[in-house]
């Protein structure tokens, strides 16, 4: 497994180069990211990281003291703004309850304790808790999306029936644990499976075509 999970990963470099993912010029910009870019495209997404940046509330005193409603209409563009705003509330609340807003504090915790506390805030699932702790923390965790799991199901990797646990073993137990690589590669996944490795797929001109598993 070592050997195909190298093929795909030497293949895809190849093919896309580094991907400087994820986009944030802080951690805390990130993890809004993160919260916001579920169920919408990343396009909408900088649109609100946008005007949250324009009324500089990219700082997690000024977010949390900003009201529901007004961060609601602020992250618009992200798609399900109200129920986002909550999710961002939710996760300020837990940020200064148990950590007085101090996001060195909260990433000097243990990975995996860490990641039980954010799966215990409220709109914050699997991918979004590991996409917080790589990107954000910088932490050696593999995410795992939709764009994983097809990929990998059609080259028949995984069953299709897969739990995101066991997909997310598939790469912690046969890869070194390296945030740089865990970045890069899942950036990668994430690169193919908007440009090729879609719903309809095209195969006929993707660098994994010759795979043999």
């Amino acid at each position: 497994m070592l050997r195909i999970l190298t093929y795909i990963y030497e293949r895809l470099f190849e093919a896309f180069g580094p991907r400087h993912w994820w986009p944030g010029e802080t951690p805390f910009e990130v993890i809004i990211g993160a919260i916001l870019t579920q169920n919408t495209a990343w396009t909408n997404v900088e649109k609100a990281i946008k005007n949250l940046k324009s009324n500089n509330l990219l700082i997690p005193e000024r977010l949390k003291h900003l009201p529901e409603d007004e961060l609601a209409e602020l992250i618009r563009p992200a798609g399900y703004y109200r129920l986002k705003a909550n999710r961002l509330k939710e996760f300020m609340e837990f940020l200064f309850s148990r950590y007085d807003g101090d996001l060195n504090r909260m990433f000097n915790q243990d990975m995996w304790e860490l990641r039980a506390e954010l799966l215990g805030v409220k709109g914050i699932g699997l991918e979004t808790a590991d996409s917080i702790l790589l990107y954000a923390g910088q932490k050696p965790i593999f995410v795992v999306d939709a764009y994983t799991r097809r990929i990998l199901t059609r080259h028949n990797i995984i069953d299709e029936k897969a739990s995101y646990t066991q997909i997310q073993d598939l790469f912690m137990s046969n890869l070194p644990q390296d945030v740089q690589l865990y970045n890069e590669y899942h950036a990668l996944i994430v690169q193919l499976g908007k440009e090729i490795c879609r719903s309809k797929s095209k195969c006929e001109i993707c660098t994994l075509k010759r795979l043999i598993t």
